[in-house]
């Protein structure tokens, strides 16, 4: 985890060649991380608290203007190239990579911008279908280089990284997955993306779009464990469990009027009125109500340096998940288990939407060679399956690296 500028450096380098090679021309070479969410899960949706870490897995764009209107975008992970013209983009997804990059240009131009012909050559480490969020990552990637390649043609300057306004580029590139892409993800990935810094995490309100970042120390590693199951139930589940939250808002809110979303509602609320809910959808509701309070209590314990108490809500928000909103399974308990048997672990907790995929564990710095042993080695003996580890740091968000 020490020679990260370096790296960045000399796979910034690799990409800008190989971009001569196919293209010719002098480009630059944009990234953005991947993300993995430490606490807030399923609140997102629901107005509330989250607080996600950008992490050292990236989107690289390396890209140089045209002198038509075409866009020809070469992707190094699928060893495959697409061209499109501006004036003519595809009105429909094709269920293709290209997808994700066609969303955001036609999200661009609908915002006004205008943009000229590229060449683009895209590479990315974030690994694929592990929810870290590899999606969020080319879409921001892509959105920041062409926006930048489209200031400088406009005003014949040199790249300023203050002129981008991220949070405008972190909606658009959520639009892009929601309208054109398909996806109904909230703005948590797409923000993190463009906002993260290093040995910060970032502490998101849903609603507003506040933000702030909060201290890591540099000792604490961020541990992904990947269970490599993904129970095909998974989508419909998370349908049903958006549908249960919104008929809980809507029957509290005839006792509470001002009550919009279930970040409205206090546990003292839920105690008060949640007779009148089906079990099933009170404890949907005490989940996301416990989660955003304990949101905001593991911000605290980290502006006060304090990773045993951080570390505890974790562990409260897998129980709440497990328990209440039912999301987990037997492997991402079983994951969450081992891990907080290993020494050095602070918390752990299943991350992303659940039913599978990856949790997030804590881990002091010194003890990350013994953690990915001993769960490495747990886990494939209980269940004959080989699980992966990505240990990696909080990185910064979208910018120019070469």
């Amino acid at each position: 985890m020490h020679n990260t500028n370096l790296a960045v450096e000399n796979s910034a380098h690799t990409l800008g060649q190989r971009f001569v090679q196919l293209f010719g021309g002098s480009p630059r070479v944009y990234q953005a991380p991947g993300r993995v969410n430490l606490i807030g899960e399923h609140t997102d949706y629901n107005d509330g608290f989250v607080m996600p870490a950008a992490i050292g897995f990236y989107t690289r764009v390396s890209v140089a203007p045209r002198h038509d209107r075409k866009l020809v975008i070469h992707s190094e992970n699928y060893s495959e190239q697409v061209e499109f013209d501006l004036d003519r983009l595809p009105a429909t997804r094709a269920g293709h990579w290209s997808d994700y990059v066609v969303g955001v240009v036609k999200m661009l131009v609908r915002s006004g911008k205008q943009l000229g012909g590229a060449n683009l050559l895209v590479d990315g480490n974030v690994p694929q279908g592990a929810g870290l969020s590899s999606s969020a990552s080319i879409e921001v990637a892509v959105g920041y280089a062409l926006l930048d390649l489209a200031d400088q043609a406009s005003d014949r300057t040199e790249s300023d990284p203050n002129k981008i306004d991220r949070t405008k580029l972190a909606l658009l590139c959520q639009q892009a997955e929601n309208e054109f892409v398909g996806a109904r993800c909230g703005i948590m990935d797409q923000f993190v993306a463009s906002h993260g810094e290093r040995a910060r995490a970032l502490l998101l309100d849903c609603r507003s779009l506040e933000y702030r970042l909060l201290p890591l120390p540099d000792d604490v590693a961020l541990a992904i464990c990947n269970t490599m199951v993904k129970h095909s139930i998974a989508k419909g589940e998370y349908n049903q469990r958006r549908a249960e939250c919104e008929s809980g808002v809507r029957a509290l809110s005839k006792y509470l009027p001002n009550a919009r979303a279930l970040r409205d509602v206090t546990p003292e609320d839920l105690e008060t009125y949640g007779h009148e809910l089906p079990d099933v959808v009170r404890r949907r509701c005490r989940h996301v109500i416990g989660e955003n309070g304990r949101v905001l209590q593991a911000a605290a314990a980290l502006e006060r340096g304090d990773l045993q108490a951080f570390g505890k809500l974790m562990l409260e928000s897998h129980r709440s998940l497990r328990d209440d909103f039912e999301v987990s399974c037997s492997e991402l308990d079983l994951m969450v288990e081992l891990a907080k048997q290993a020494e050095g672990v602070y918390g752990t907790r299943m991350t992303g939407g659940g039913f599978g995929g990856c949790t997030i564990a804590l881990v002091h710095a010194g003890c990350v060679e013994a953690f990915q042993r001993t769960v490495h080695e747990g886990y494939e003996r209980s269940t004959g399956c080989k699980p992966e580890i990505y240990v990696c740091s909080a990185a910064d968000g979208v910018g120019q690296v070469a």
